[in-house]
């Protein structure tokens, strides 16, 4: 089976999945702009940190590429511009913010104006292909902590869908898998976007690996049961100082039942989603719009005139973490305070 890509450069243009049509429709999107770009990041048309870190670079690059003017300065300028459109986009996982430096960081060393659009289309390019080798190696090494018969638990999608191929901690369950691992993957829903629902079940579906389908708050009763060994998820940010790990809401919740029932909790992400230099107290979780809580599929389910709370992201102190996966290697959230950017 051809594997899943989920943004590419075709041209002058960007091509992209629509990830809020799956799993009932795959269409791909053109993207031709970098405000095209930050509606369909921000809108989640693509979302997952590494996505979305690839889709800022690639967006800057869309802001240069046929600009007509030689001036190295206006074109600073527009890149900046089109940096800060995208950076106001999602503001909690730091792949975004760690692609557009870097992408601004090429365009400053650049002499010329066919030079700059030349670097810059390069160095997205690059970080896009490096994404898929990252996301492999993650999965080879995250894979030595699964055994043959684990009933592994994962919390929104962390596979392809979330990165531009083979996925973070669904790429750790595929590893093991094609290793000949037999496991069995409990996928919780992930309210309220259902990404769990729409898109880890539909990318397991699609490569044959066993998958059941729950609710989020079905989880800790599976693991009393035994039912649930294992817990692999993703992470959208990791603080290298204290070893916090910020995901998709819920994940704390399961980081507290595993920990209870003695279940390892492993997050499997890459070394670019590693922030050296925040403190929790000074992420900025993202607040979405009420209407994700009040609707399923365009359906209302509560009451009008209900108040409604909706962070998109929670956090994980390190003391309910068992490992962290990089593709650099395996670390205790302790360790990270030892290593350099």
């Amino acid at each position: 089976m051809k594997e899943l890509r989920t943004i590419w450069w075709e041209k002058n243009h960007v091509v992209i999945i629509d990830q809020r049509l799956l799993p009932h429709k795959l269409k791909y999107l053109k993207i031709k702009s970098y405000r095209e770009m930050a509606r369909a990041i921000k809108e989640m048309a693509i979302r997952g940190a590494p996505a979305i870190g690839v889709a800022a670079a690639m967006g800057l690059a869309l802001a240069v590429v046929n600009v007509k003017t030689n001036n190295h300065e206006v074109l600073m300028k527009r890149l900046e511009k089109a940096a800060e459109t995208i950076r106001s986009t999602r503001p909690t996982a730091v792949n975004l913010f760690w692609a557009i430096d870097k992408i601004l960081n090429i365009a400053r060393e650049a002499q010329s104006r066919e030079n700059l659009k030349e670097k810059i289309i390069n160095e997205a390019l690059r970080i896009a292909e490096e994404d898929i080798e990252v996301n492999k190696k993650i999965g080879e090494n995250g894979s030595r902590l699964i055994n043959d018969g684990d009933k592994i638990l994962t919390h929104c999608n962390a596979g392809a869908l979330a990165t531009v191929g083979y996925g973070t901690a669904l790429g750790v369950i595929r590893a093991a898998y094609n290793q000949g691992k037999k496991t069995l993957v409990y996928a919780s829903e992930t309210r309220p976007r259902l990404q769990g629902a729409r898109l880890t079940t539909w990318e397991l579906i699609r490569e044959g690996i066993p998958v059941k389908l729950i609710t989020d708050n079905m989880a800790s009763f599976l693991m009393q049961r035994r039912e649930i060994n294992k817990v692999v998820v993703g992470a959208d940010r990791i603080l290298a100082k204290t070893g916090h790990v910020i995901n998709k809401i819920g994940t704390l919740t399961h980081a507290i039942s595993a920990k209870y029932y003695n279940i390892p909790f492993i997050v499997a992400a890459p070394f670019s989603s590693i922030d050296f230099k925040h403190n929790v107290d000074e992420v900025i979780i993202e607040e979405r719009e009420v209407r994700e809580v009040l609707y399923i599929d365009n359906a209302r389910i509560a009451p009008k005139g209900v108040e409604v709370c909706n962070p998109a992201f929670d956090i994980t102190p390190p003391e309910l973490v068992s490992y962290i996966v990089t593709e650099k290697g395996v670390y205790k959230p302790e360790e990270l305070k030892e290593l350099t950017n």
